[in-house]
């Protein structure tokens, strides 16, 4: 099988996740691969997506019925954005009271690392600049299920670990890792992979991960 670039590894990944979301979902998403996801959403599931800077009903921008030029209409990345039709706008303290409130059905969020007890480190590299530790840290003790969306690497390095070695962003808090070579669900007894991609095998999941990772006895193909 030809090896995917990293925008189809990426598609792919976004791929998957949307296959954890439902009709009528509050899904929050952050930045880079995570808003790829409602892209590949299946047939007759529509989620209402929140940004953590006041909207409830945005859209991937130019989304057919823009209602607002998009201009003028931003994410809580910055990033321009359009909306559904019956969209809410409401200040920064009634989107973080609908995020710490338990409101929020799913968030999915990249990872700079994740552990075998769900620890997530996801916002500060030390020593290396960056603009804030953003919402995540409220999403992910607030939202029903928190989904880390990343690869399994970086630069042949594991991002999944024994133990997180960079600042958390909260304990024991992810449900689900989805990346290029599998889906892996975190449990009370540790990281089980669930699901793998065709492209490897279990032996190249397992020497990527740091990680210990049980094998789940119904193993089945990562669609």
């Amino acid at each position: 099988m030809t090896p995917l670039d990293r925008n189809q590894l990426k598609r792919h990944i976004a791929a998957r996740v949307a296959q954890e979301l439902h009709d009528g979902d509050l899904v929050n998403l952050g930045i880079g691969l995570p808003t790829q996801v409602p892209d590949h959403l299946p047939p007759g599931v529509n989620v209402w997506l929140q940004s953590e800077n006041g909207i409830v009903g945005a859209t991937a921008a130019g989304h057919k019925g823009q209602l607002i030029d998009q201009a003028f209409l931003v994410n809580a990345g910055g990033q321009p954005t359009g909306i559904h039709q019956g969209a809410s706008f409401f200040d920064s303290a009634t989107s973080f009271a609908l995020i710490r409130g338990g409101h929020v059905d799913v968030t999915v969020l990249g990872a700079l690392q994740v552990d075998e007890r769900g620890n997530l480190a996801n916002w500060i590299i030390p020593g290396k600049m960056v603009p804030g530790m953003g919402g995540a840290m409220d999403l992910v003790v607030g939202a029903k299920k928190v989904i880390v969306a990343m690869e399994h690497t970086q630069k042949g390095a594991p991002k999944i670990l024994k133990v997180c070695t960079l600042p958390l962003t909260a304990t024991t808090c992810v449900d689900l890792i989805v990346t290029e070579m599998g889906v892996i669900e975190v449990t009370a007894e540790g990281l089980v992979l669930k699901e793998i991609n065709p492209a490897h095998t279990v032996q190249d999941v397992i020497d990527a991960t740091e990680a210990r990772l049980t094998v789940a006895e119904d193993l089945c193909p990562m669609n």
